[in-house]
């Protein structure tokens, strides 16, 4: 056996089982069992008949004990073993106040130090008491747990502290790109501005030389007419004071003269119409579509009789031969039916291809829209639309008629519409150019309107 385990040994046999302290003044009843005197004597007091043993509660008729000098030279023994060494700090231990003993235990569920009178008192009596000693060595235990928690939450924490560094620098990485390309965009913007200015510009410059050199060339005709006028005006005016028989004979060959003058027709120039086209990548287009597209199928309960619609409900064209359709008072007179679907808010986009259809109308209507009459209307409320009548003929619909003519002719139109800012665009997606704009403020749902005519060329759809 090694030392440190025969002190402990030792020391177990020298603890009194009252205090959990090494013994102070020795005593040892009836029964064997050794307390100090003190402690004892404080279990006892109080007590007149039986006086039972605090352990094995064997009780005597009387106070009957006697001192043991053995176990308390063996305390001594204990207490110079104990002792420590040259350099170590001794622990002070502090003095009850109410008893005035050395506090050498531990209340755990009050966490406080105590003296073996506290211990049989009513506040502690039903308490867990240990010695410091193996209170310190408990808590140092929970202690040494909670160090180990700590030190994982610290190290987690530290990891995580070292991602979100590696996260920071890498948003930044990625806020800097997203920069770098932004000024890249700009400056082809601006590049692209600043050569469509200066072509611009110089366009301009050569319709002005043009205009000018036109203008120049019709000033020298009409100044070389107008002094063969003042010649024959003088010459008029020299006859004038002529004999009769000279003014005869004068007269018809002056009278040629003037039928050969003819006046310079009046000079025209008509300057072309200029005008900043941005392309599609600058001109936000696809960010519509691809943000607001939606998928759009043909109602075929307000579609025309004549009308043959796909089994996608996304192609419809005009036959001679009547279908066989239910009777329903939402079905159009003419040949146009609506979308499947009402809208009251959001923004939407949708494509149809009208081909080379020579006529078509495409917009949005509300659902009071007269159905009923025999024809489409030109001009009337709740209508939105713009649409084809002739070979390059092209107008709107609804509140009032106007007529327009694209750059190239559309064979795809893009529809847009933002319900909440009250705009209703159609676009030419040939040349993605913007062809018109409605503006109103909605208040109810509309639907989408399609007129295909009577030709037999379809009107389509295009999904998503």
């Amino acid at each position: 056996m090694d030392f440190s385990t025969a002190l402990k040994n030792l020391q177990e046999t020298c603890t009194c089982p009252i205090c959990l302290a090494l013994f102070r003044d020795p005593v040892t009843i009836i029964c064997g069992h050794n307390f100090c005197h003190e402690c004892l004597s404080f279990s006892w007091k109080d007590l007149r008949d039986a006086f039972p043993c605090p352990i094995c509660k064997r009780s005597s008729f009387g106070r009957f004990w006697h001192r043991n000098p053995q176990i308390r030279n063996l305390t001594d023994i204990v207490r110079e073993l104990q002792r420590p060494s040259r350099g170590r700090r001794r622990e002070v231990l502090a003095v009850c106040q109410r008893h005035n003993q050395i506090q050498t235990l531990f209340c755990v569920e009050d966490q406080e130090f105590i003296c073996p009178q506290c211990r049989f008192t009513a506040k502690h009596d039903t308490h867990s008491v240990c010695c410091l000693k193996k209170a310190a060595f408990r808590y140092r235990w929970l202690l040494r747990g909670s160090i180990e928690f700590l030190e994982d939450e610290v190290k987690q924490g530290k990891k995580t502290l070292s991602l979100q560094h590696r996260t920071a620098l890498e948003l930044r990485k990625k806020f800097g790109y997203k920069k770098k390309k932004m000024c890249f965009e700009f400056e082809q913007v601006k590049l692209f501005l600043q050569n469509e200015h200066e072509a611009l510009l110089n366009e301009i410059h050569i319709e002005e030389l043009v205009g000018l050199a036109s203008l120049n060339e019709y000033v020298g005709t009409l100044s070389e007419h107008l002094s063969a006028l003042e010649d024959l005006l003088k010459g008029a005016q020299a006859k004038h004071v002529q004999t009769d028989v000279a003014f005869l004979r004068s007269l018809l060959r002056d009278y040629h003269e003037c039928g050969k003058l003819k006046r310079p027709p009046l000079w025209s120039f008509r300057t072309k119409q200029y005008g900043l086209s941005l392309p599609p990548q600058y001109a936000g287009l696809d960010r519509i579509i691809r943000q607001f597209q939606i998928n759009m199928n043909f109602d075929l309960d307000t579609a025309h009789p004549h009308l043959v619609i796909s089994e996608d409900r996304k192609s419809v064209l005009y036959e001679e031969a009547r279908q066989c359709v239910h009777a329903s008072p939402r079905r159009f007179r003419w040949p146009a039916l609506l979308g499947c679907r009402g809208l009251h808010s959001g923004r939407c986009f949708w494509e149809v291809k009208v081909g080379n259809k020579p006529l078509w109308t495409l917009g949005m209507c509300q659902g009071s829209f007269p159905m009923h009459w025999s024809k489409q209307p030109s001009v009337a409320e709740g209508f939105w639309a713009i649409g084809r009548y002739s070979e390059n003929g092209y107008v709107t619909h609804g509140p009032k008629r106007t007529e327009f003519l694209p750059v190239v002719q559309p064979s795809r139109i893009g529809i847009f519409l933002d319900y909440e800012l009250g705009e209703l665009s159609f676009y030419n997606m040939n040349d993605r150019s913007l062809l018109y704009t409605f503006n109103h403020s909605f208040t109810s749902a509309i639907w989408p309107y399609f007129c295909t005519g009577t030709d037999p060329e379809p009107l389509k759809i295009l999904a998503p």
